[in-house]
């Protein structure tokens, strides 16, 4: 077994590198799943096999150990050096193959759950949710405020809340699945929505705003109109580029496109059952549904809701909207 486990650590270490370096694109959830599985059968293994096999060595050894004991004081010799601690101890020793395997499985097993049924952290790698979340910022997103959902394969087997509008939720991107996105809800099954010079309406109802004073951004170094914006019951705020134009640059040809018009004033949906709307906070830059359209219902991942550090800035911890 322990070639076996070499080369199963073989194949984790290659997958890993070459997500690393990027000849492909990871699934972390999928490589959990199979490292709790393996881990299990070691652990099982352990368990019924390999554990009552040492334990039973470990007797046999100290019972014959007692067998010569008794057979010297018979023949007369009372000193003897009949000590098998050590062997024993030897004996009931896990072997590293399976205190790297079946040792881990508590440990695979409780992040297993925890991420797949509770909480799962996320790092925020662009500037699209500025100000709300900076690149840098390590978040945590709660996977059964919308459902309980199978790990991997996402399917909802128990629904519970639906997404609503302003909640900012970690998705599964439409046009790449691999690959998660995160930006707000701005519009559920059944809205109009219409996103026209640069200025948000749903349903026909302009989205309230009220101007802050110009947003600073340390990366890009420059500055940005600032807005705070009322969705639903969620305020937040958004940004604006003057120097970018309305018109909508890109879109791409993606499913229920035929429910979006673009003109050069922006762009105006009928967001289609089973779908959402999502836009970026930095509004000009951000590509979302604007660009490659609605996201279905299977492709919800969680809600954010916590930024748990930021090592550049530990000011940002705390719960956001």
């Amino acid at each position: 077994m322990g070639p076996l486990t070499g080369l199963l650590y073989g194949l984790l270490a290659i997958y890993l590198g070459g997500w690393f370096l990027g000849f492909w694109v990871g699934n972390f959830a999928l490589l959990l799943f199979v490292l709790t599985v393996v881990t299990l059968a070691y652990w099982l293994a352990e368990r019924l096999r390999f554990q009552p096999a040492r334990a039973a060595a470990a007797a046999a050894l100290t019972q014959q150990a007692s067998a010569r004991s008794a057979e010297l004081q018979r023949s007369g010799i009372e000193k003897h050096d009949v000590d098998v601690t050590d062997a024993r101890r030897k004996l009931l020793m896990q072997p590293w193959w399976l205190d790297w395997t079946a040792g881990l499985f508590p440990v695979i097993l409780a992040v297993f759950l925890l991420r797949s049924f509770l909480f799962e952290p996320f790092k925020i790698p662009s500037g699209s949710m500025i100000p709300t979340l900076l690149v840098g910022d390590l978040i945590l997103v709660n996977k059964y405020h919308y459902g309980i959902r199978l790990p991997v394969i996402n399917k909802k087997i128990i629904p519970l809340n639906e997404p609503q509008r302003g909640d900012v939720v970690v998705f599964r991107y439409p046009v790449d699945p691999r690959v998660d996105y995160i930006k707000r809800v701005v519009g559920v099954p059944g809205d109009e929505v219409a996103y026209i010079n640069k200025r948000l309406t749903i349903n026909g109802q302009p989205v309230p705003v009220q101007p802050l004073p110009d947003f600073y951004d340390e990366d890009s170094r420059r500055y940005a109109q600032h807005f705070s914006e009322k969705l639903g019951n969620v305020e937040h705020q958004i940004l604006n580029d003057k120097d970018r134009p309305a018109f909508i640059p890109g879109s791409h040809d993606f499913p229920y496109s035929d429910q979006c018009s673009y003109t050069a004033e922006g762009v105006t949906c009928k967001v289609p059952a089973g779908h959402y709307f999502m836009m970026g906070d930095n509004r000009d830059n951000s590509q979302d549904s604007r660009y490659w359209g609605f996201v279905p219902d299977e492709n919800i991942v969680g809600r954010a809701f916590f930024v748990w550090m930021n090592f550049g800035n530990l000011g940002r911890i705390g719960a956001f909207h």
